[in-house]
């Protein structure tokens, strides 16, 4: 599928606002994103029947030409069948913007193509399964990419195809003075419900002259290392080469506090008449109390959501704006929770409150955005249980030891600290300071480390990590690797 390309000199940004509609407002959107959904789960339903016919075709030994024609997977194919069903299928259709039904069909023809990308050996990562359907209880949106979409001169209200004007908790002043200023354009609106009922309005916009600000001055640290751990006084521990530790940032720990509250509503809703009779096995009409619970539970993640990404942003700008090289690990997050049942749920609890896979992302883009350069480490470099202080490696180090002792040269230091420090030169020997870097996933060090006893040699750069990013980055930047001579 051909991916938007961002011009030289510009990034995009979403700028992202709670939205106050008016109940014919809110009916209007979770109209959209019921259509939405609709034309998503109808067009699977199409493309799945016409896949098993195929099959039960082939089966009876026809020939590849003799088949059933097969409808195309892409955007423009998916809309165009679509468009020749809805009057009787959706003969309410009319009721909704168009792009409504393109937002369920791109979500599907994005599906299909990863799914028939993953079959041939042509994607990265792990195997990507058939496109399910969605529920009634998903995740609820709508983009909007064509039609009205403005902030209003007012700085308190937005406009929407269709939905009309839409009042907003917060001011827009900062989207709408660069709008006037003509550095900023809008690309695209996303329309959300979050657990807890609220909309908000999410506009993708194309920056101009994006730098870092003036107040923000640079530490004399210039390359550093970030070690992540889950932790509630070591969600990130920032270390220089020298072996000096600049920051301790603490975890917030949001989703361990609300545990109590969420440990009674849950149970009061296991009490209540839910969608679902265990008994008979069948669907029912839920009580309102029992919606009234569940709203409760949205609220209470919602809010250790947002406490958690309010602590991530302010932790990750600051490292973007005051260093030039920040070095992080790679790590196989979803790998680290897949595996021990009840054993290891306390651990994959407080995986999932660290959000370590976040701290990543979020400095992949910042540090385009301020100038600066991220070197993420080879998934397997031994950070941890190298020395920083000889080099040697410590074959065994388990998780309870807080304390790095070594063998060899009988340093003591803390153990986050000094795979920080190994970060941090890492990342000294692979980047130039000062260097305008690439966002994204970033150049990718210490590839080729060894996984034995002994003193670490800190390899060449080999590739980029692989991924499939959705969202529009950088051509030339996004994934470029920065060679050992380049960086020299």
């Amino acid at each position: 599928m051909t991916r938007f390309e961002v011009p030289d000199g510009s990034v995009v940004q979403a700028y992202r606002y709670a939205l106050d509609p008016v109940p014919r407002q809110q009916r209007m959107l979770a109209s959209h994103a019921g259509g939405s959904r609709f034309a998503h789960n109808y067009m699977l339903t199409l493309v799945k029947a016409v896949l098993d016919q195929r099959t039960a075709e082939q089966s009876y030994g026809l020939a590849v030409d003799e088949l059933t024609p097969s409808p195309g997977w892409s955007l423009p194919a998916l809309r165009k069948t679509w468009n020749r069903h809805k009057a009787v299928v959706a003969p309410w259709w009319g009721e909704n913007s168009k792009e409504a039904y393109n937002t369920g069909l791109d979500a599907l023809a994005r599906g299909l193509d990863a799914w028939s990308k993953s079959r041939k050996g042509e994607r990265a990562g792990k195997a990507v399964g058939f496109p399910r359907f969605k529920s009634a209880r998903g995740r609820r949106s709508v983009r909007f990419t064509t039609g009205t979409i403005r902030v209003e001169a007012d700085r308190h209200h937005v406009t929407l195809p269709r939905v009309g004007t839409i009042k907003t908790h917060e001011s827009t002043r900062k989207l709408a003075r660069r709008v006037d200023n003509g550095t900023a354009r809008m690309l695209s609106a996303t329309v959300s419900c979050d657990s807890a009922g609220r909309w908000h309005c999410s506009f993708q916009v194309l920056v101009t002259a994006k730098r870092r600000p003036a107040h923000a001055a640079r530490s004399k640290n210039a390359v550093i290392g970030v070690d992540v751990g889950v932790k509630a006084d070591s969600l990130m521990v920032v270390g220089a080469p020298d072996g000096t530790e600049i920051a301790r940032i603490r975890a917030p720990k949001s989703l361990t506090a609300v545990q109590a509250r969420l440990r009674v509503l849950q149970r009061r809703a296991a009490r209540q008449h839910g969608p679902y009779d265990p008994v008979t096995k069948t669907r029912r009409r839920p009580s309102k109390r029992w919606r009234i619970t569940q709203s409760r539970i949205g609220r209470t993640h919602t809010r250790a959501a947002n406490v958690r990404r309010d602590v991530l942003h302010k932790a990750t700008t600051a490292l973007a704006q005051q260093h030039a090289v920040i070095t992080v690990e790679t790590l196989n997050t979803a790998g680290m929770r897949s595996a021990g049942g009840a054993y290891k749920r306390g651990l994959n609890r407080a995986l999932a409150d660290a959000a370590l896979a976040q701290i990543r992302q979020m400095l992949g883009y910042k540090t385009c955005w301020y100038g600066s350069i991220l070197v993420s480490a080879e998934r397997f470099y031994p950070s941890t249980k190298t020395c920083s202080g000889c080099g040697r490696r410590k074959p065994n180090l388990s998780l309870s030891e807080r304390s790095y002792v070594c063998e060899h040269c009988g340093a003591e230091i803390d153990r986050d600290l000094n795979a920080a420090v190994n970060l941090a030169r890492l990342g000294e020997t692979h980047s130039r300071v000062g260097e305008s870097g690439p966002a994204g996933s970033g150049p990718v060090a210490g590839r080729g480390a060894i996984h034995k006893s002994g003193t670490v040699q800190a390899g060449p750069a080999g590739g980029c990590e692989a991924s499939t990013p959705h969202n529009p980055t950088r051509v030339g930047q996004a994934g470029t690797v920065v060679s050992q001579e380049a960086a020299a």
